[in-house]
């Protein structure tokens, strides 16, 4: 199998759920700007917008989406319960987090990350926003160590998207700027994160460390 991915976007979460699983799962990198594997191919090809993350299948079966795609990873390897299992209410419970993670978080950063093109609703509208639902999953990691309480792919996904408000290797143009000022639960889980190996070892093969 094949994970095409850019560094630091959210195929990151696949990254980090291939380390926590073991899996013998090739990396191809993507590059943003010219859309090139770093094989010569025109990635659009596979992924008509460009997306990462993108999952090639042995047989050539293409799967698209990060929540997609980090589910069916955790499902190779049941036995590590990175997700529970199928028919469970904890199953749609995850289900529940991806789409809040996907629709809240994911998008609630793009505003942030190509500020020029956004213009004022970037800093007006969608920091504040997105700030808003920072405190509210700071009040869910209360008392919890993780999302679910146990560690899952959806901590992953969360991961890969709030480093884009933390790290300082980002440019100075797509860096959003979110802090955890007084969201000390966020912030011992983010710290949590950074000192799993499957996250270390995803950020030192996208050269992120």
């Amino acid at each position: 199998m094949k994970l095409y991915y850019m560094p630091a976007a959210c195929s990151l979460s696949p990254n980090i759920v291939i380390n926590e699983l073991g899996l013998d799962i090739e990396l191809v990198k993507v590059d943003h700007r010219t859309h090139r594997t770093e094989d010569g191919r025109d990635f659009r090809e596979l992924s008509p917008f460009g997306y990462v993350p993108l999952l090639e299948l042995d047989d050539g079966t293409l799967l698209r989406e990060g929540s997609a795609i980090v589910q069916y990873l955790a499902d190779l390897r049941p036995q590590a319960k990175l997700a529970p299992a199928h028919g469970t209410l904890d199953r749609y419970r995850l289900q529940e987090w991806l789409s809040f993670l996907s629709s809240e978080i994911h998008k609630g950063f793009i505003p942030l990350l190509y500020a020029r093109l956004a213009g004022a609703y970037g800093t007006e509208t969608a920091k504040p926003k997105l700030e808003q639902r920072y405190h509210w999953l700071n009040e869910q990691l209360a008392d919890r160590d993780y999302l679910m309480g146990d560690y899952s792919v959806a901590d992953a996904y969360l991961y890969s998207l709030t480093q884009w408000g933390q790290a300082e290797w980002l440019a100075p143009t797509y860096k959003a700027n979110i802090h955890f000022d007084g969201l000390e639960n966020l912030k011992a889980w983010y710290l949590r994160m950074r000192s799993r190996p499957a996250v270390r070892k995803a950020l030192d093969a996208e050269g992120l460390a």
